[in-house]
């Protein structure tokens, strides 16, 4: 499983929530402005409620911030 999320999380065997949900988190990693509402109907289609999706957004987020200031920074580098 991880082999095939790594290859391409879109081909890999995860349910069509994990994938509308993988989609949403690729997009607010590069470029969160290009998110619509529409984006958000899709989660709540496939069973995410309001709760859900700001959790998704603020652990997606919480990532995508540290791992930058780590890289900023230099941590893990050799």
């Amino acid at each position: 499983m991880v082999s095939a999320l790594q290859a391409d999380y879109r081909t890999a065997p995860i349910t069509e929530p994990e994938r509308v949900m993988l989609d949403y988190v690729a997009q607010l990693t590069c470029d969160a402005t290009r998110i619509t509402p529409q984006d958000h109907a899709r989660l709540h289609e496939v069973g995410f409620d309001d709760q859900a999706i700001l959790q998704i957004t603020l652990i997606a987020s919480w990532f995508n911030y540290i791992n930058r200031v780590a890289d900023a920074l230099g941590v893990g580098r050799d």
